[in-house]
């Protein structure tokens, strides 16, 4: 991805957030006034005088925290500051200048990295508040007045930015990448399998449930192709989703299946598979998404001869709802087959874009037809007058019958069988549409 990086960095609470859901004109990270709410860099696009801008958001820098989580996210922020072009310091003018504005702007004087002092909360239009003076002291230039709240100020902050920005490559696209969203049950590993793939400590990974809060997007490219990661919030059970942030994580996770070409559905092989796991999954089978179940840390796995046939019958039951789905073993931890999960992605992905012409689709189905009779009910049997393809992602196959109440769904799992056998449509759901004769005239 070769769109210039802006990275929105400051203490927490002064409304990063906020600007960043205004820059790029949607609602992706959550807001609340809770500090600490954002946690991993969050990444998404805005347009500035006809250049796209990728625009990441951080958590509160607290310069001199022990807890964990706040010092990973201290270090998320570093990463965001070495790899962005522009960083953009958000400070709060009711609060005025503290202490730990001074210490995070003299961190990005360090980093050598252009810095645009936005003075966030002026709500208020016309002259500055006479605590907007102060932000002078920080010693990073002119300080631009803004309100993310109601967007005042947000051209003259970008038009500051435009000009640090390098000048403009050739493809500045990523309308190429498959979107991958990796969803399951908090602690699978969805965080570590994304570090490990991006071989950096892209999200923050910890044994706490819940660290994972917004749905993050990292763009990699490899030997197998160009991928953008997105590491969802773990899905809880709904009777325990008691705090407002976490209904927010659950929307973004359920946004991100909607918005990805796959899902990889991530089981925690020392936990087994539980009903929470089918339910997650049934969010992608719904949504018509190209799936995948990894089984994970399964390096921490006893194992004999029979270990990874039995755990597979285990799977079969439980997902026997999308029988389609490919299973695969892994350890996030050691990197164990996750070059075979991007072969996967690409097969399935392949799959659920297939188009079958009509002529082949017919074709199969006199074969069929002819090998299994259609069922019949009362003497009046079904009668199939041809199948054409509608559309992709999900494949979806429209056929023309006498009677669709004698289309029974044993009949309909048939064909589907036969579907997948001759054009092989691993990973992918498949979708019928049943019309009676006279239905297209409607």
């Amino acid at each position: 991805m070769s769109a210039p990086v802006v990275a929105i960095v400051g203490r927490p609470n002064v409304g990063k957030s906020t600007l960043f859901n205004k820059l790029i004109g949607e609602r992706v990270a959550i807001v609340d006034d809770t500090p600490g709410v954002t946690r991993d860099r969050i990444f998404g696009e805005c347009e500035w005088r006809n250049r796209k801008i990728t625009v990441v958001d951080t958590g509160g820098i607290e310069p001199y925290s022990d807890d964990i989580i706040l010092k990973q996210m201290r270090r998320q922020a570093e990463l965001a500051i070495e790899a962005a072009d522009v960083i953009v310091l958000v400070t709060d003018v009711r609060s005025g200048v503290v202490a730990t504005d001074e210490e995070v702007a003299s961190m990005l004087q360090k980093s050598g990295r252009p810095v645009v002092l936005c003075v966030n909360k002026c709500d208020k239009v016309g002259e500055p508040e006479p605590e907007f003076y102060e932000f002078y002291n920080l010693g990073l230039g002119e300080p631009i007045q803004v309100s993310s709240v109601h967007g005042h100020g947000t051209g003259d902050l970008l038009d500051a930015v435009f000009e640090y920005l390098p000048p403009q490559s050739d493809d500045e696209s990523d309308d190429d990448f498959i979107r991958v969203a990796v969803i399951g049950r908090p602690n699978a590993g969805k965080s570590s399998l994304v570090n490990r793939i991006t071989g950096e400590n892209r999200c923050i990974v910890s044994d706490i449930a819940g660290t994972t809060r917004d749905s993050i997007d990292t763009y990699i490219e490899n030997k197998f192709g160009r991928y953008c990661l997105t590491d969802t919030a773990g899905l809880r059970r709904n009777n325990k989703i008691d705090e407002a942030i976490e209904k927010y994580m659950v929307i973004r996770a359920e946004m991100a299946i909607e918005r990805s070409d796959v899902c990889v559905i991530m089981i925690d092989a020392q936990a087994g598979v539980t009903e929470q796991d089918t339910r997650i999954a049934g969010l992608a089978h719904d949504s018509g998404k190209a799936c995948i179940i990894a089984v994970n840390k399964w390096d921490a796995i006893e194992k004999d001869g029979k270990t990874m046939d039995e755990f597979r019958k285990r799977l079969e039951t439980e997902f026997a709802y999308m029988s389609y789905a490919p299973f695969i073993f892994i350890s996030a931890k050691t990197g164990q087959r996750v070059d075979r999960l991007f072969e996967l992605i690409n097969t399935v992905v392949d799959s659920a874009a297939m188009r079958i012409t009509t002529g082949m689709l017919n074709d199969l189905l006199a074969e069929a037809t002819a090998r299994v009779q259609p069922p019949t009910d009362k003497g009046r049997r079904l009668k199939i007058m041809y199948v054409t393809q509608a559309s992709v992602k999900p494949p979806t196959f429209v056929f023309f019958v006498n009677s669709a109440q004698l289309f029974h769904f044993s009949y309909q799992r048939y064909l589907e069988n036969r579907i997948r056998e001759t054009f092989g449509m691993q990973g992918t759901p498949i979708r019928f549409v049943i019309r009676e004769r006279g239905d297209e005239n409607k």
